[in-house]
């Protein structure tokens, strides 16, 4: 039996939040994300680089689709999730200024051992968002 080809990344991610109005001012308003799509109180998506964040309303994604012609299977999550955005050194100086001149609280920002910076701080649902630099993966 042959073993599939590795993936070449994630097309998408997923969070949940109940409160998509604030979510879209959040990560639409705050981050500048661009959106892509929202279905009422259902879900709002937005691009992120090459991959899309996907953002639902726990309750309605776990009841399932509603259109026969996208079967969707139900889905979801309780509690906060998390999502880490790749950013140069910089660009993390300038998120953190934003962020503080916004209001919102960064609970870390630390090095890593192996030096990359990371910020982390929440959206409205409570989500850990981190922003970090790639390196803390992957190398220069």
């Amino acid at each position: 039996m042959s073993i599939a080809s590795p993936f070449d990344g994630i097309l998408e991610a997923a969070l949940y939040a109940e409160d998509l109005d604030a979510a879209e001012a959040f990560y639409g308003g705050i981050l500048g994300l661009e959106k892509i799509t929202r279905v009422e109180d259902r879900h709002v998506f937005f691009r992120v680089g090459q991959t899309v964040l996907l953002i639902f309303n726990p309750a309605r994604t776990a009841a399932g689709g509603s259109n026969p012609a996208l079967p969707v299977p139900p889905h979801g999550a309780q509690g906060p999730g998390h999502l880490c955005l790749r950013a140069t050194a910089p660009q993390i100086a300038t998120w953190v200024q934003t962020l503080e001149t916004r209001g919102i609280a960064i609970e870390a920002d630390f090095h890593w051992p192996n030096g990359a910076r990371s910020i982390y701080f929440r959206d409205p649902a409570h989500n850990s968002i981190e922003i970090a630099e790639p390196r803390l993966w992957f190398e220069d």
